[in-house]
């Protein structure tokens, strides 16, 4: 078994309902996230456009957060997750500095790392992740990836465009994107307009408005 996540960012809505579950779920304290929606805007005054993009940690193949985890506290599930032993953590914070994907935080009240893990408490009892349940589009795909037959290997053979985050990195990500444009996963597709100044924006805002 290899479990792994898929989002269909044309059915994401940006309505944040995975975030708070994920929170209350895992008991995140306020000021850190283990899940998080990205928004980002993109278009020429009038015409833009708002898009979301969940994300949370890349369940890595090879993860670079364990392979700089000096006590092995960051470890791999037999099912694929990289949990993550908050009792062996000593708060050296090298795998929050190794993680490419701004993934893993450090809590404020245990001084320990911390991040997504798939609810692995969740999966270990026959439940899907809280995010997934909580999805009122179905946006979040949640499954095993060595099944021809499960949800998300089905889904990501029939969407030519499944992309993960950074696949320059080599870590092998087992979170993937369907859907959605590059603004979603590339921080360099969504560029300012050349010459662009507060001044100019505002001066747009009076013509429309008819001042």
């Amino acid at each position: 078994m290899k479990l792994g996540f898929l989002v269909d960012l044309d059915l994401c809505i940006g309505c944040k309902a995975c975030e708070v579950a994920c929170k209350s779920e895992n008991d995140v304290p306020l000021g850190a996230w283990r899940l998080r929606v990205k928004y980002v805007d993109f278009g020429t005054f009038p015409d833009v456009k708002r898009t979301f993009t969940p994300m949370r940690c890349n369940q890595c193949e090879n993860a670079p957060c364990a392979k700089s985890c000096p006590v092995t506290a960051l470890h791999m599930l037999d099912n694929g997750i990289v949990n993550i032993d908050k009792d062996r953590c000593i708060g050296c914070a090298a795998c929050v500095m190794a993680c490419p994907y701004g993934a893993l935080y450090m809590d404020p009240e245990t001084n320990t790392a911390d991040k997504c893990t798939f609810c692995a408490h969740r999966v270990e009892g026959g439940l899907e992740p809280a995010c997934v349940v909580v999805c009122p589009t179905g946006a979040n795909i949640f499954g095993d990836l060595d099944d021809p037959r499960s949800k998300i290997s089905v889904y990501k053979n029939q969407h030519a465009d499944t992309r993960v985050r950074k696949p320059e990195k080599g870590t092998e990500p087992k979170h993937f994107y369907t859907g959605g444009g590059d603004v979603h996963l590339d921080p360099n597709a969504s560029v300012r307009e050349e010459g662009f100044s507060l001044f100019n924006y505002i001066g747009k805002l009076e013509k429309i408005g008819g001042h």
